[in-house]
């Protein structure tokens, strides 16, 4: 298997194709600051065989490479930054509040 990962912007997801075959995407919301990952799919066909973090991988490279965070709220992204610690510095952590008198 030959897995292209591309952004396609118009559909909002990053997909992972097998040839011309899609072999899964994850589906995000864009923001000035950051990428929003909300779900990740790959078919049952293609289950099992890393897909999945491949497209991960192959979309949070190219967040890193943008200068962009990712907010996680997707399982399967959370769960894949979760276990590669080398891109938890691309999770957002809000700024802190300050409180005023």
């Amino acid at each position: 298997m030959d897995l292209t990962i591309t952004d396609v912007p118009s559909a909002k997801r990053f997909e992972a194709r097998d040839g011309d075959a899609l072999a899964g995407f994850a589906v995000y919301i864009p923001t000035d600051e950051m990428i929003v990952f909300t779900h990740t799919e790959v078919p049952p066909s293609y289950a099992g065989q890393g897909v999945g973090g491949a497209l991960v991988r192959g979309a949070l490279d190219d967040v890193r490479d943008r200068g962009l965070a990712v907010l996680p709220l997707c399982p399967f992204v959370k769960a894949w930054i979760g276990r590669h610690p080398d891109y938890a510095d691309l999770v957002y952590s809000a700024p802190e509040s300050r409180v005023s008198d």
